[in-house]
């Protein structure tokens, strides 16, 4: 019987809102200031003089990564 109700409970879940966690707000600072090594991978965008860079091991871990660049609504995923 117990685990009927388990497995209802857990049915009724999203595990995947376990597995990832999205980043509430990015946030970013000046190339001059990364701590970025010359060999780590990026994801990197650019709309007009707009740019962002997404290290790939902070991505690797959220997945997901909602922002605006130049104004323009961008899912970042990797």
């Amino acid at each position: 019987m117990v685990l009927v109700a388990f497995a209802a409970v857990m049915s009724r879940l999203n595990h995947f809102e376990w597995m990832f966690h999205p980043i509430e707000a990015a946030q970013f600072e000046a190339v001059s200031a990364s701590k970025l090594d010359n060999g780590e991978m990026i994801l990197a965008i650019r709309f007009g003089s707009d740019a962002r860079a997404y290290p790939i091991r902070e991505m690797a871990y959220h997945h997901v990564l909602n922002d605006v660049v130049a104004g323009v609504p961008v899912a970042v995923t990797y």
